[in-house]
Parts: structure tokens; C-alpha cells; sequence
């Protein structure tokens, strides 16, 4: 028979001699140990302390009552345990992010299934109502009688979540670390997603989930964030934890986001930097954001133009690079200028000794860094393009503006 934990809250619990110990409080699950099964029954009675009874000491679960295989002497002390997650207090009422429909819900009760094991009866929880049954459930709870309920509830449309599709939203992330629940859903999550479930949390839910991230994770998560949330999201980190995020992400998205900091924030933060990334970041930082140069990301591939495309493809296959991002490759002559670029999928369907200077786009397009942004819009609107290479005044290229810069560029200008 399936349970709701709201309708076991108020249970009479009795001990194996049938003596009256006290009434169900609260259940606790100890992720760390089982995740789903709830391992500890808080019972109180009048003035007396607190109780616990452990999963191994329940002999049967109803509405209404609850049977002990144990007595009154073998339950222990009630003492407060961190590694606990408690039903009623962290889930109850509380926001979670359903992982599968990728947004933000609120809980009105937890669904609950009884697994007989080794001559007890234990209660695995196994989803989360968040529809119309589980509210009122909590709003007739100890009104009307149980039945009542559930005749009620019968006709009302379901909306559950199964709780391997769940992930908390824990504001502390120090508890977070004590609960030992892992974040790698949150992690399978598009950034994109996740950010956009995160700017319906309140401050203090953004900022636990962004502690509890790796660092490429939390990067990439900031940089789809509205610039406003980002920035009280940095000001709030340690230092050292804001510059190690900050060095996952692409040196202009960086140098965007360390733009906007206080003044104190931005060097703390640039402080703790690695030197080459600092450098870079203070380069990008010296031109307006809306040009050329603010827009580039001076991390690119390049090659000689005489390479021939076996060795090209040999030598990404040897170097740290961003698949995802990597459709276009720079060409360089003999005096590092300028050559041109080619598009990857050309390079692949390329001969294997053909030389990549032959598989050029044309025209040969590039800007200057102090290019405006209508420039740069023009150019890719005009030629359709994914990349565009920026020069210095010795025709060096110093970066490459993608479309994905553009766009996000267009869509903060709006």
C-alpha cells in the first residue's frame, strides 16, 4: 500500500509490549547510507525527551500507528545529526529542481512504499508530489479523517516526480557537503538550463548551488547568467574559489564578468588568477567591450599555412582543445600574419597531403580590435559567418570573435 509521509506525521507509536511510546515527529533519510529509505523515526511524548527509532526497529507502519519490534529501553536519545536529511524540515514545502522537467518546484509531500526485509518493515521514499493530491493532503491533514483524504485526492490530476529525478536546493553548502548529496545531475544539466532554473532561486539558493559545482561546471553556468546575478553570485565567493571558476571560462567571458565587479573584488579576485590568465584578462580589459577587441576571445587555433591537413588533424589530435567550440582554424604565413582561416569540416574532407592553404575561405576577412560592434555584426550578417579573426597593427592575429559571441553580445544590447 503506498503511504504519504503527511498522513504518517501524528502516528501513535507503540513498542513491542504494546506500551504507548509517543507520536511520529519527524523521518530522517541518511543519503550517505541509503538514499531513498528512511532510516530514523523521531517520536515525542508530552515532556519527555525525544526518542529515536532506527529503520531495523519497526515492526509494521499504518496510518495512524506505528509498531516497534523493540521496547521502550532499546530506542535511543534524540540527538541532532547533520548527515540527516529530515522529511518534513528539508523537503516539506521546500524548492527542489526536477531534474528531468529541468525547473523548480515546490514539495507538498513525499510518497512512500513499505519493503518488508529481515522481520521489519521499512519505508523507502520513492517521489515527490508537487501537484494538486499532495496540497491537500497538508491542508486537510488532522481535519478529516485519512479515508476522507484519500477519496478526495482520487479525482485531483497527479504531479509527481520520482526521486532519482530530484536534486535539492540547499542554500548552506556546508551541509551539502555533511548530506553527501552529489551534484552530478545538476552537472548533466546544460548550462544553459541550469542557469536558467537558478534565476528562480533566491540568492542564497544560487549561491549554494554554485559552491557545490566544479569549477568548469560553475563557469560555464555563469557565463549564461544574467550579468546583474553573476555579479552577486562573485562578490560573495572566496577569492581564490571566484578566480579558479573564472579560469575555466573563455578569457572574454572573464574578462566580462570581472568588469563589472567592485573595484576590491576585481583585484582579490585577479590576484588569485594563474599569471597567464590574469594577463590575458587584463589584455581583453583594455578594450571596450564593444568592439573588436572586447569581444574576442584570445584563445584560438592556428597552424602554418603550408601544413598539410594530415599534420593539422596529428596535432589537434595532441592538443587541450574545446571540441565544441572549435569549427574554424587561424592560417598563418612565414611571418606569423595573417593568412586566412579554414573551416574544420573542409579540413576533414580534405585530401590527406593537401596543403590547408588551398582550403582557405575567401575573402581573407579580419578587423582591427577598436572595429565597432555594428562592424563586426555587419560582417557576419553580410558573409555568414562562425568566426572572425582579429588583427593587430603588424597583421598578427590576437583572437577570433565566434558567433556565439555575437549573439550573446546582441542579445545583452536588447
Amino acid at each position: 500500500m503506498e503511504l504519504y509521509a503527511t498522513e504518517l506525521m501524528g502516528s501513535k507509536a507503540y513498542d513491542l509490549q504494546g506500551n504507548y511510546v509517543g507520536k511520529v515527529r519527524e523521518f530522517f533519510v541518511e543519503p550517505a547510507d541509503q538514499p531513498n529509505r528512511i532510516s530514523h523515526f523521531l517520536l515525542t511524548r508530552g515532556h519527555f525527551p525525544p526518542l529515536v527509532a532506527r529503520h531495523d526497529q519497526i515492526a509494521s507502519v499504518a496510518v495512524g500507528e506505528i509498531r516497534l519490534n523493540v521496547s521502550e529501553r532499546a530506542l535511543q536519545l534524540y540527538e541532532p545529526n547533520e548527515a540527516w536529511l529530515a522529511v518534513q524540515k528539508d523537503l516539506l514545502d521546500q524548492q527542489i529542481i526536477d531534474i528531468r522537467g529541468r525547473k523548480v518546484v515546490r514539495v507538498n509531500d513525499v510518497d512512500l512504499v513499505e519493503l518488508r526485509t529481515n522481520g521489519n518493515t521499512e519505508l523507502r521514499l520513492t517521489q515527490v508530489d508537487v501537484g494538486l493530491p499532495g496540497a491537500v493532503r497538508r491542508l486537510l491533514h488532522g481535519v478529516v479523517s485519512p479515508a476522507m483524504i484519500r477519496r478526495l485526492q482520487s479525482g485531483l490530476p497527479q504531479s509527481t516526480i520520482r526521486w532519482e529525478f530530484v536534486n535539492l536546493v540547499e542554500p548552506d553548502p556546508l551541509r551539502r557537503v555533511k548530506l553527501r548529496i552529489t551534484h552530478e545531475k545538476l552537472e548533466d544539466l546544460h548550462p544553459a538550463d541550469l542557469a536558467a532554473i537558478m534565476e528562480d532561486l533566491s540568492a542564497a539558493e544560487r549561491q549554494g548551488i554554485i559552491a557545490s559545482l566544479d569549477e568548469q561546471t560553475a563557469g560555464a553556468v555563469l557565463a549564461e547568467l544574467d550579468e546583474r546575478l553573476t555579479t552577486q553570485i562573485v562578490e560573495k565567493l572566496d577569492p581564490g574559489k571566484a578566480a579558479d571558476i573564472l579560469e575555466e571560462m573563455a578569457p572574454d567571458a572573464a574578462a566580462d564578468l570581472l568588469a563589472d565587479l567592485p573595484k576590491q573584488t576585481f583585484d582579490e579576485v585577479l590576484e588569485e588568477m594563474p599569471g597567464q590568465e590574469a594577463r590575458e584578462v587584463r589584455q581583453l580589459l583594455q578594450f571596450d567591450p564593444s568592439t573588436a577587441g572586447g569581444m574576442m576571445n584570445p584563445d584560438f587555433a592556428y597552424v602554418g599555412e603550408e601544413t598539410t591537413r594530415d599534420e593539422v588533424i596529428q596535432w589537434m589530435r595532441n592538443q587541450d582543445l574545446n571540441l565544441e567550440q572549435l569549427d574554424t582554424i587561424v592560417l598563418l604565413d612565414k611571418s606569423a600574419s595573417f593568412a586566412g582561416t579554414v573551416t574544420v569540416s573542409r579540413l576533414l574532407l580534405a585530401a590527406p597531403e593537401q596543403s590547408v592553404s588551398e582550403l582557405k575561405m575567401e575573402p581573407l576577412l579580419n578587423l582591427e580590435p577598436d572595429a565597432k560592434g555594428e562592424e563586426v555584426f555587419e560582417l557576419f550578417d553580410k558573409y555568414n559567418l562562425r568566426s572572425l579573426t582579429v588583427i593587430d597593427e603588424h597583421k598578427h592575429p590576437i583572437g577570433v570573435i565566434t558567433v556565439d559571441d555575437v549573439v550573446s553580445r546582441l542579445v545583452k544590447s536588447q
